[in-house]
């Protein structure tokens, strides 16, 4: 390949904003491989990045090309790659673990302490070319969309959050619509659940969130949402609350609105420190409580694999708006505002 630069999405200064601007494209190591780029999605973390707050001044490596979600064909690969070739449709898992931590050894590699993150902490994806560690590697059936196979990543998140625990016929309560939120709902009925109750506060994604299969919307602006899940679980509370927002408020709210004897996962991040009466609402209630961050190595991705393939996990609307990558300040603009679905930046 004789071009030497491409244009990159960079969090170039440690304040708020980012720059489009021409970088080198990255050479490749032995063990890796250099992906064209076709598709990439904005996550919340890309919205705490562009914002700059404090979770991302203490996690962000600048100047750097962020993103993480993507799907794209394989450009070249270094010479030690076995699994895969040039032309592949692939995408990627963002954690880059060590492989010798204890963590790592017993199939935890998702909370690994040396992680290093694809977009964070190592460069990402919003860009014309991306590289990463071929064990990262992720194939993609030739006939995904680009649009569609981008969205595994956020997707992974929402799978391993319903999945943490016994779902099917249970009553669950969703906190939050953004996009992981949506995913969730869409993957929790695909999953067997009971009665899903969807919580937020932006009546654009509570729409989005009874097209995705919600059965129960709840305005947590106009009316309590612990008594409005009550309400619909007689009396008892949900057996399941997955908490999406990480709003403090949120956070209390779904462990009281939690059923006795309830699993409560938390993938949310909050902005500040939440305080809790655990005695109330976790101790006496006998709460098991499920932190969740990134997807299971790998089993996460074979489940997500699983679940598109049968054709039962429906996520028709959830890419609200597509832009280029030149258009990247609309689509950060959007994101702010809360009112869409998911948004993919193409690339040609």
């Amino acid at each position: 390949m004789d071009k030497k630069t491409m244009v990159g999405l960079v969090k170039q200064d440690r304040g708020p904003g980012a720059v489009l601007k021409e970088v080198p494209i990255p050479e490749i190591g032995p063990h890796e491989v250099l992906v064209r780029v076709k598709a990439t999605s904005i996550c919340g973390t890309d919205v705490h990045i562009y914002n700059w707050d404090a979770w991302a001044a203490s996690a962000v490596v600048t100047p750097n090309v962020f993103g993480h979600e993507f799907a794209g064909i394989v450009e070249a690969v270094g010479d030690q790659v076995t699994n895969a070739k040039v032309g592949d449709h692939i995408s990627g898992e963002g954690h880059i673990v060590c492989g010798y931590c204890r963590a790592c050894r017993t199939s935890n590699a998702h909370v690994c302490p040396n992680t290093r993150s694809f977009g964070i902490s190592a460069p990402g994806c919003f860009a014309e070319f991306a590289v990463l560690p071929a064990s990262n590697v992720i194939h993609n059936r030739p006939d995904m969309p680009f649009e569609r196979a981008c969205l595994q990543d956020p997707l992974g998140n929402a799978v391993q959050t319903v999945l943490s625990g016994d779902i099917v016929g249970k009553s669950v309560a969703i906190i939050g619509t953004g996009a992981i939120g949506l995913m969730a709902i869409a993957v929790a009925k695909a999953c067997g659940a009971g009665t899903i109750i969807a919580v937020d506060i932006n009546p654009y994604r509570l729409d989005l969130a009874r097209q995705m299969g919600a059965d129960v919307l709840v305005n947590s602006a106009e009316t309590s949402m612990v008594e409005a899940v009550r309400s619909h679980t007689n009396g008892e509370g949900a057996e399941v609350v997955l908490e999406m927002s990480g709003h403090p408020a949120a956070v209390r709210g779904g462990f009281e609105a939690a059923a006795n004897a309830a699993r409560v996962s938390l993938l949310g991040i909050p902005t500040s420190e939440v305080s809790l009466d655990l005695a109330r609402h976790l101790i006496f209630k006998g709460i098991r409580v499920e932190g969740i961050t990134g997807r299971r190595m790998y089993q996460t991705w074979y489940q997500m694999k699983g679940l598109l393939d049968s054709g039962r996990l429906k996520l028709d609307g959830l890419v609200t708006h597509k832009f280029t990558l030149d258009r990247f300040e609309e689509g950060f603009e959007l994101m702010k505002s809360g009112n869409c679905g998911k948004i993919v930046f193409t690339h040609e």
